[in-house]
């Protein structure tokens, strides 16, 4: 019918509800949120910590929520310092598309891992990140340190 609009899925909702948690990079599903890796990573190792719930602000989440967020965020950090040696870490969560979200309507924090001089001219004038190694090799370094 004319005028009707598909709805959009949820990207973080279609890869919660598949039973493959492989082929959805998912590291990790704990109580109420869990963890996987970015599809378009800034970084080597970038993961994102998701709450099960479908809601668009941390403040919509309850308490039990929000505290296994931080706490598998802490995780992230300690998994990917051991795999990865970074020399810091970028943490946040972009709210709303005035904020830069990509996904508006489902909540996340980023964990991206930093370099000391992994900003090059590949990024800045090209617009093109390089990563050293692909997805699936990530994925798996980053679950078989998943403890």
């Amino acid at each position: 019918m004319q005028g009707d609009v598909e709805p959009v899925e949820c990207v973080f909702c279609h890869e919660l509800s598949q039973d493959n948690d492989g082929a959805g990079l998912i590291v990790y599903r704990g109580k109420t949120a869990f963890v996987l890796l970015n599809r378009y990573p800034y970084t080597t190792g970038h993961l994102m910590v998701v709450p099960f719930s479908h809601s668009g602000s941390l403040d919509l989440l309850d308490v039990a929520t929000r505290a296994e967020m931080i706490e598998l965020t802490t995780h992230s950090v300690e998994v990917i310092k051991k795999v990865y040696h970074p020399d810091g870490f970028n943490i946040g969560a972009n709210i709303g598309s005035a904020a830069g979200a990509g996904v508006t309507g489902h909540v996340h924090i980023h964990v991206v891992a930093r370099w000391i001089g992994d900003t090059n001219f590949m990024a800045t004038l090209a617009e093109t990140r390089v990563l050293p190694e692909q997805l699936a090799t990530t994925y798996e370094r980053i679950c078989s340190n998943w403890i």
